[in-house]
């Protein structure tokens, strides 16, 4: 056993080390560093930093598990008529909340509906609800509830959908959309009530741990063991979850054993700082991208397009921002799920045939191109890889003209309606091909509305409609979804950059700690420490 430690807890507004008057070392606590100060732990705001650690204390209806196998969770099963619109929602009799209640159909569709309510801002709601019958009328708030959500009885939920979906069982495996007993959560009026998430206010909560306290003025928040949690004992005995609002600070804290995991850490050493195993995790299902919008010059010509993808090497852009890893090179969109192309037609890094692209386009050559300008170049490594992009085309072709902008989210310059080139990732939280590119290549995707300047193939979205609606086992649904991914690489509307990974973000003491592509931990219960392995 090894001797004492104090918790070292830092504040947002004050970033240097202090020691705070908690208890001895204890076996079996794992110390989380928080890059944020929070004011809300509600688990229906369906995104941020918070629900990164959702899936501690809020069990999901169903999850998949490391290997990506659909596991039930509350529901012990999710069944489906012929025609994939109509399912069976059954909940385990074995789920329940920490005060021992049972966890109810009414409860589930209860904190759908709520999830679903303007007023709630869920983030993603509709990535897993979007096709129940009555969603649209919730969210611009013309209803209350979904009609296509009805309490068959206190262990039965039947969810009608508008289009035919195979696998929706998929997509509500999320710790995102979790069942929270709706009689704490929503008011007289149907809206969220304020700070019902908190322990001083009772909350009863179904994960394997539960809140013992919050300190949102310092951010600190401590959880205990659920004594009711219908799943396997949890190993750890606390987690403490406290705000470190500087990456230097909470560097050094991991360095030396004071924190065991961080929420998210990203700095240009942080290889080298603390090892590519912090850092290193499985294949993520979302892939980085330069993306063209063509309806801006020179995008609109796609031997423009051609030139300047054929300009770049794809392993030196990939090195260029990660030089020690540990992601990999993209060389298609689809990474990690089922229907990855093994004979996909890679881009290729050709200098000559790059020169005589540009020479065959209406603009001639690189004298008469207009400045083209990148957004999305939000952090260091994004901006060496757009840097390395913007020489090559200097170096090939000849341009001259470049410019990088900030984070999409935030740049509102004048020159934001000329940008051209787009630094944005694409992906799906379901291993589905399909799932993966009507999200980015299909017209109806975000990504080609406001990345590819409204990009529309026909034949892409006819391809991939048609496999939508066919059932994950008929051969024609991957089949498809390749068919549309090598159309859409004959219209040249991206430069391949990486792959991600499911970044572990925790030292190597740490055991068991498997994300899901939430970034959620994947099953709680088995998070344990190897103190041998700790400073």
């Amino acid at each position: 056993m090894k001797g004492f430690r104090k918790y070292l807890m830092i504040g947002l507004a004050a970033t240097a080390l202090s020691t705070a008057g908690l208890p001895a070392w204890a076996d079996q606590v794992l110390n989380i560093a928080h890059p944020v100060l929070e004011q809300s732990w509600s688990p229906l705001q369906g995104g941020g930093h918070v629900a990164r650690w959702q899936s501690l204390w809020w069990a999901a209806p169903m999850y998949f598990d490391k290997d990506g196998k659909l596991t039930p969770y509350v529901l012990a099963s999710a069944t489906h008529d012929e025609g994939f619109k109509t399912w069976t929602l059954t909940i385990d009799p074995k789920a329940v909340f920490s005060d021992g209640s049972k966890i109810t159909a009414q409860d589930i569709v209860g904190t759908w509906n709520l999830c679903a309510r303007p007023a709630t801002k869920h983030a993603r709601v509709n990535l897993f609800l979007g096709d129940v019958e009555g969603f649209n009328d919730v969210v611009v708030g013309k209803a209350k509830d979904m009609a296509g959500l009805v309490v068959k009885d206190d262990q039965t939920v039947t969810v009608t959908l508008a289009t035919a979906d195979p696998i929706f069982d998929q997509k509500i495996a999320t710790a995102l959309i979790p069942p929270v007993k709706i009689s704490q959560a929503v008011d007289e009026s149907g809206a969220q009530k304020a700070d019902w998430w908190r322990p001083e206010n009772g909350v009863v909560v179904s994960g394997p741990f539960m809140p013992e306290s919050m300190d949102l003025d310092q951010g600190i928040v401590t959880l205990v063991p659920n004594p009711h949690f219908f799943g396997p004992k949890p190993k750890l005995e606390k987690v403490v979850i406290t705000t470190v609002s500087d990456p230097i600070t909470a560097t050094l804290m991991l360095q030396r054993g004071d924190m065991d995991a961080a929420t998210e850490l990203i700095t240009p050493t942080v290889i080298q700082d603390l090892g590519a195993d912090f850092l290193g995790g499985p294949a993520l299902a979302k892939g980085q991208q330069f993306w063209f919008d063509a309806s801006k010059p020179p995008m609109d010509d796609i031997n423009v397009r051609k030139a300047l993808t054929m300009s770049v090497n794809p392993q030196e852009l990939a090195l260029a921002a990660f030089p020690d890893g540990p992601f990999t090179v993209a060389d298609q969109i689809l990474n990690k799920v089922p229907g990855v192309d093994p004979d996909y037609p890679k881009y290729t890094y050709d200098p000559e045939a790059a020169k005589a692209a540009l020479a065959a386009s209406k603009y001639k050559g690189s004298d008469r191109l207009p400045k083209i300008m990148f957004v999305g170049i939000s952090t260091p490594t994004h901006e060496a890889a757009a840097q390395y992009i913007a020489e090559q085309w200097r170096k090939v072709l000849g341009i001259q003209g470049t410019e990088m902008k900030p984070a999409i989210e935030t740049y509102a310059g004048p020159d934001q309606k000329s940008v051209q080139v787009f630094r944005d990732d694409v992906g799906t939280r379901v291993p589905d091909a399909v799932s993966y590119l009507m999200g980015s290549i299909h017209s109806g995707s975000g990504n080609a509305l406001n990345k590819m300047g409204g990009y529309k193939n026909p034949e892409v979205d006819k391809l991939l409609d048609e496999a939508s609606v066919k059932g994950v086992d008929d051969p024609d649904r991957i089949g498809n979804a390749q068919k549309a991914q090598r159309l859409f690489r004959e219209d040249w509307m991206y430069i391949p950059y990486y792959y991600d990974v499911m970044s572990k973000w925790a030292m190597p003491w740490v055991q068991s700690f498997d994300k899901n592509d939430d970034w959620q931990v994947i099953e709680p219960w088995n998070v344990s420490i190897d103190e041998e392995k700790r400073p």
